[in-house]
């Protein structure tokens, strides 16, 4: 690391703005999503997963906050799946985590390869975050921990929406909760859920450090991603109306049972006949 090319901020300092300069705008949203989806409960022995990306690293740092502040007493482990990284971008994660001062424990796998041959080659990002995210869950139960806390943020559960209503032909979102099928015992949550990505890469950037990206060995983001075609239409839409994101998010709080064609629960579809 270059650190004449970097001004980092101590991690004090950090922090210090996380709590105070971001309060508004990051810690106070975060604290809002935790009450209200009820993420956070006594006893909890909580895994938060670091990709190295501004995403987890904020994540880590709003935890640990929390349990420094929070009446609820529970448990942190924080921990940091290595793909296949190259070695510049595994030693950039450690760094970062030792600069914000997360006790990040760091183990090997080789997801970036094995979802590359699976995808016949095809794109394995979908692979990918498949074998990642049950990789993180394998070592959280490891650890003992019984919720695995993921960096998603406001931005991320909006373009889930329209992702799925476009390209899916559905009408679902990303859970601020939800339980694991596969790993009993396991919930994961998102405590980040209400938090915008644009105060998150603010707060990135005012720390001096530089977040990791994709880091992927195999494939790069392409101009044909369609979360990047979201996001695009989205900024397009806030021209019209600047609150269309929050409605959005708003729209999956306010579903008319009565005024829809179907739904689905519990794996039964359910059409507006039945009802009528």
């Amino acid at each position: 690391m270059n650190n004449s090319e970097e001004k980092i901020k101590s991690i004090l300092d950090i922090e210090r703005s996380i709590i105070k300069t971001y309060r508004r705008d990051i810690y106070k949203k975060f604290v809002k999503a935790v009450n209200k989806y009820e993420l956070v409960e006594e006893g909890d022995k909580i895994a938060v997963a670091i990709s190295g990306g501004k995403d987890s690293l904020t994540l880590a740092k709003l935890m640990q906050e929390l349990k420094r502040h929070n009446k609820v007493n529970f448990e942190l482990e924080f921990i940091a799946m290595d793909p296949g990284y190259l070695p510049e971008n595994r030693q950039r994660l450690e760094y970062n985590c030792e600069k914000l001062g997360i006790p990040v424990k760091v183990h090997d796998s080789d997801v970036f390869e094995v979802a590359n041959k699976m995808s016949a080659g095809g794109s394995p990002c979908y692979m990918c975050a498949r074998m990642r995210r049950g990789n993180l869950y394998n070592r959280a139960q490891e650890l003992g921990c019984n919720k695995l806390a993921l960096g998603h943020h406001f931005n991320d559960v909006i373009e889930t929406v329209l992702l799925n209503i476009i390209f899916a032909g559905d009408f679902k979102t990303m859970m601020p909760k939800l339980r694991s099928q596969n790993f009993e015992g396991l919930e994961l949550i998102r405590p980040m859920y209400l938090v915008e990505e644009e105060a998150i890469i603010r707060f990135m950037k005012s720390t001096g450090l530089s977040a990791l990206d994709c880091a992927c060995t195999v494939t790069q983001k392409k101009s044909g991603n369609k979360r990047f075609f979201i996001k695009d239409l989205i900024e397009e839409l806030k021209k019209e109306n600047k609150n269309v994101d929050i409605n959005i998010l708003r729209a999956t709080e306010n579903v008319n049972m009565e005024q829809i064609l179907g739904f689905k629960s519990k794996g039964e579809r359910h059409d507006f006949t039945e009802f009528y």
